[in-house]
């Protein structure tokens, strides 16, 4: 089952958006990765079997304060 995890991320620089597409990309079974939001600080994640709070705990220690927005299914056109 596909899911898109949209997570807030405190991002103060490109340099620290750079490296959360990084760390999450880097997650087990991600396909897709965007950076979403007016002040683009959450980020979209898309993939099959990807554990959100891993990659939440991920971001928590390399980047900065991350908090889960939403997790929900992709239907398949």
């Amino acid at each position: 089952m596909k899911q898109k995890i949209v997570m807030k991320t405190q991002m103060k620089c490109q340099k620290c958006r750079s490296k959360a597409l990084q760390i999450v990309a880097e997650g087990e079974g991600v396909d897709f990765v965007a950076i979403e939001g007016d002040q683009k600080d959450k980020e979209a994640v898309i993939g099959d079997g990807v554990d959100a709070i891993k990659l939440t705990s991920s971001l928590r220690k390399k980047v900065g304060p991350t908090d889960i927005i939403s997790i929900s299914e992709v239907k398949s056109k």
